[in-house]
């Protein structure tokens, strides 16, 4: 893999594109260097790994990011990018539920309200 700063930055790009598409970008832009180092670490170097396919990843991020709770502007975003990558609204309801019982009910209340939101935009 190159250790280029500006592959790595470049390998990023590409990779965010292939999960989020142009809404990717849009968040990371106006973050500064903030931006940059999302880019180049998150998915120039973790997204981009081999051992997990795209598909793979975002079950992982949509579940880790419900379990966490409060990081709704982030887990919106990686909802979106759950369907552009291939899970079904049905997959993605089911992770949901599957945090209940290592994250609890809160949790899962407010993620399966943002997600009927993230449907009810994307129906419009």
């Amino acid at each position: 893999m190159p250790t280029n700063k500006d592959s790595r930055y470049e390998r990023g790009l590409k990779k965010l594109a292939e999960v989020d598409g142009q809404a990717g970008t849009e968040v990371v832009a106006p973050l500064g260097d903030l931006g940059r180092y999302i880019v180049e670490f998150a998915f120039g170097d973790i997204y981009s790994r081999d051992s997990l396919n795209l598909r793979e990843r975002e079950i992982a991020t949509v579940a880790m990011l419900t379990a966490l709770g409060g990081r709704e502007p982030q887990l919106r975003v990686h909802l979106k990018a759950a369907l552009n990558v291939g899970l079904t609204p049905e997959e993605i309801e089911e992770i949901i539920l599957q945090t209940i019982p290592y994250a609890g009910f809160p949790t899962a209340i407010n993620a399966m309200n943002l997600w009927k939101a993230v449907m009810t935009a994307e129906a419009e």
